[in-house]
């Protein structure tokens, strides 16, 4: 028998996928701690546990040998020096977003292609203004886009873009075979070299040290002053006053950006009313099924963890994915 302690704070959700790793693993106890206090009690016979896990509970959890993060990508300060130098292996959530961000990234890339960011606010003045003829259009099957980070959202993107024609590139700290639709990969080494060349830079990465306020000024300034940003993976990744002073600058073409360094963006922030900016509010990972797909990765990482098999989506504690 082994323990999954189901580390608080509770929710229906969480005593349900509870209910059902019970029913559907009778070899695995599960545990679900409501209170800190209940945690404390378990923590030191627990093999296995869901949730986030404190520096004082990794001291004492000495049988722990799985920890399943409660995000795809946790906020920082999970990752503690407690949690990185236990033995502990934490898997996460990932893949899990794919499709919807990738959909979301691609509106943000054909908004911009089509001219929207022109039309949607002279449509709420109601203003007929077309831009002058064969002008305001990105024509993709002639644009290039550089993807830094090809994880699982990075190569949908990808994918999709290809499928439009565009001209696909890619920077990812770990992947070393380009998936579909990418016809060149590099390591983060090679980013300042192919910022020149992307019409859109999309950044899929997740918040790490290494990535942490990695798009700055000089970032920008390397990059087409026709060309788009479009930042969908972790605000902290991206400067946003150093942002706002390109787009000011005309050091590039416009910016479309569904996380930001501050959530939620403040209403006198400048970004709201610069005219070549497209906003959404951490949206783009919404749609159907995902708690179907979480559950299933827990189940299934747990029927792995009985059968002293490999676990889905290993985390480098130490860099945060």
């Amino acid at each position: 028998m082994a323990t999954l302690l189901m580390l608080p704070p509770q929710s229906a959700k969480t005593r349900d996928w509870a209910a059902r790793v019970a029913a559907a693993l009778p070899a695995l106890t599960v545990v679900v701690a409501e209170t800190e206090a209940e945690a404390a009690r378990a923590a030191p016979g627990a093999e296995a546990a869901f949730g986030t896990l404190p520096p004082a509970l990794v001291r004492t959890a000495a049988k722990l040998r799985w920890l399943q993060a409660p995000q795809a990508a946790p906020p920082a300060g999970y990752y503690t020096p407690e949690l990185i130098a236990h033995p502990v292996v934490v898997t996460n959530f990932r893949e899990i977003y794919n499709d919807h961000i990738a959909a979301h990234i691609m509106a943000f890339v054909l908004a911009f292609a089509r001219g929207l960011h022109y039309y949607v606010p002279r449509q709420l003045r109601r203003e007929w203004r077309p831009e002058p003829l064969d002008s305001g259009v990105v024509h993709l099957p002639e644009a290039s886009a550089l993807v830094v980070g090809l994880g699982g959202i990075g190569a949908e993107t990808a994918r999709l873009a290809a499928a439009f024609g565009m001209r696909v590139t890619g920077v990812d700290a770990r992947r070393r075979e380009a998936p579909p639709g990418v016809l060149k990969l590099d390591g983060p080494d090679a980013l300042d070299s192919l910022l020149p060349l992307a019409d859109f830079v999309i950044l899929t990465v997740p918040h790490t040290p290494a990535t942490e306020g990695f798009m700055h000024r000089a970032r920008f300034q390397r990059m087409k002053r026709s060309a788009f940003l479009i930042n969908i993976g972790r605000g902290m990744t991206t400067r946003l006053d150093d942002l706002v002073a390109a787009l000011r600058a005309g050091e590039i073409a416009g910016a479309a950006l569904d996380v930001y360094e501050q959530e939620p963006l403040p209403a006198d922030h400048p970004l709201w009313t610069l005219p070549n900016v497209l906003l959404t509010p951490h949206t783009a990972g919404f749609g159907p099924f995902l708690d179907d797909r979480r559950f299933e990765i827990l189940l299934d990482n747990c029927r792995r963890f009985l059968a002293g098999q490999p676990l889905r989506n290993v985390v480098d504690k130490a860099r945060w994915f």
